[in-house]
């Protein structure tokens, strides 16, 4: 069932970005009255899900979910229709329009999905609000795990800063690893032990960092809180052994606890089926051991500390006005996190080729369960994401368009009509490969990883 969900998530995430886009080609071409043949969702070789013809334009769903398109009457595209384009241009197509509307025509998916991103992160900020921790309220500081020693980093340092840049109130605790990561900071600023330290980052660490694969990245820093038995469920194996709400967890195994993230740390390390704890209940010392198994083999101790008792959580509302800007701000941050991403493929320290990812990652970033401000989240995420990938200037895609439109509009001179059916192909194989290379890493780090 779980699968079931992400993929229709997905499904649905994407049919909407492939046909908001594609309709972004499709509005200015009927505008300056360009014949379009056809739009689909989906790819249709050899036969179509469906289909129905309305004017001069067959409307469609392909069997094939892997994007979806418009053929635009005299375009270069991936039909490489030689038939229509060996024969002299018609009013009504692509070629015989000016520069500058062929050009509008390329750049309408892209402005599209740059619109939707901004449209859902004004309806999400109008909505929901923001709700985050600030990494200024973390004040237990933070729990690392080994990978987080290794960087220098120790439990109870406050993260103040990295290389010349101090971090601000509105700098929410999830944001700091990824500028970290993203901006490979060379020194991170502390607060230890009540003295500002600068703690310098080992060379290399942040591509080991990205080696380990995500279950192992899930971890590495997180804030601390103490490890109070706040929310117990109703016949846990705590109960049985009859801890109570209230108690402070202070050793595991006899190895001491002082924070709810420690004790999550410590317990995963831990095959046992029994495990011994210590807890505090006023001045009380009590220990018992309590079965860590569930009867479903899952590692569980049924209770929570509460973070929101113990750390500060900044909660904003914002009227629709408000809520326009600050779209616009999660729309520009979202576009410059994921160019900064992007560059790191071609980083030889981090190798970020190696992370790329094809359907499956982009499938694992959907919940199991039918969350509908996650699901639009990741939408505009993906509607950023597959603009900036649209644009990049290579042959086959609307920013390889775009170019040779460019260099026409400069030199008043077209491109060789054979050098662009050469350079289309010379790209859809590009394309083809970063598919099959994306989606090939997917099956190794599933299977042989």
């Amino acid at each position: 069932m779980d699968i079931l969900i992400i993929a229709l998530q997905l499904i649905l995430s994407l049919s909407i970005l492939v046909v908001l886009h594609e309709l972004g080609h499709f509005i200015p071409a009927k505008l300056f009255k360009t014949r379009v043949e056809k739009f689909y969702l989906f790819f249709d070789p050899w036969f179509s899900l469906f289909k129905i013809k309305r004017g001069d334009t067959e409307y469609g769903i392909g069997w094939l979910p892997l994007g979806g398109y418009v053929k635009i009457s005299g375009m270069i595209d991936e039909s490489m229709d030689k038939e229509q384009l060996a024969k002299p241009p018609q009013p009504y197509e692509f070629r015989a329009k000016p520069a500058w509307q062929r050009l509008i025509i390329m750049v309408g998916g892209v402005t599209v999905n740059v619109i939707l991103a901004i449209v859902i992160y004004i309806m999400l900020t109008f909505i929901n609000g923001e709700e985050y921790l600030s990494n200024q309220n973390l004040k237990y500081g933070i729990v690392c795990d080994s990978m987080a020693n290794k960087m220098g980093l120790q439990t109870e340092d406050r993260i103040l800063g990295y290389d010349d840049i101090r971090f601000g109130s509105d700098v929410a605790f999830g944001e700091v690893v990824p500028e970290l990561l993203l901006d490979k900071a060379e020194t991170i600023l502390v607060l230890r032990s009540g003295q500002e330290t600068t703690v310098h980052i080992p060379k290399g660490f942040f591509g080991e960092f990205l080696n380990q694969g995500r279950d192992a990245m899930s971890f590495f820093i997180q804030p601390a809180y103490p490890a109070v038995i706040d929310n117990i469920a109703v016949e846990s194996h705590l109960m049985e052994a009859g801890f109570q709400k209230g108690d402070q967890i202070i050793a595991l195994n006899d190895k001491p606890v002082k924070y709810y993230a420690e004790l999550v740390l410590f317990m995963a390390d831990y095959k046992e089926d029994k495990i011994d704890l210590r807890v505090l209940r006023g001045s009380d010392t009590i220990s018992n051991s309590i079965a860590l198994f569930t009867d479903d083999d899952r590692k569980l101790l049924g209770f929570q500390s509460d973070q929101e008792k113990y750390l500060e959580i900044t909660k904003l509302k914002y009227s629709f006005f408000a809520s326009i800007p600050k779209g616009f701000s999660r729309t520009w941050e979202t576009f410059t996190g994921y160019l900064k991403q992007f560059k790191l493929i071609f980083d030889p320290e981090i190798k970020g080729y190696k992370h790329l990812g094809g359907f499956g990652t982009i499938a694992s970033l959907f919940p199991t369960h039918w969350d509908w401000t996650a699901f639009w989240s990741l939408t505009a995420f993906l509607s950023i994401m597959l603009a900036f990938l649209n644009i990049l200037p290579i042959p086959a895609l609307d920013g390889g368009h775009v170019i040779f439109t460019l260099y026409e509009m400069i030199t008043k001179r077209k491109p060789n009509q054979k050098f662009l059916e050469y350079a289309q192909v010379a790209g859809m194989l590009i394309l083809l490969a970063l598919v099959l290379f994306a989606n090939g890493n997917d099956v190794y780090k599933k299977f042989f990883k």
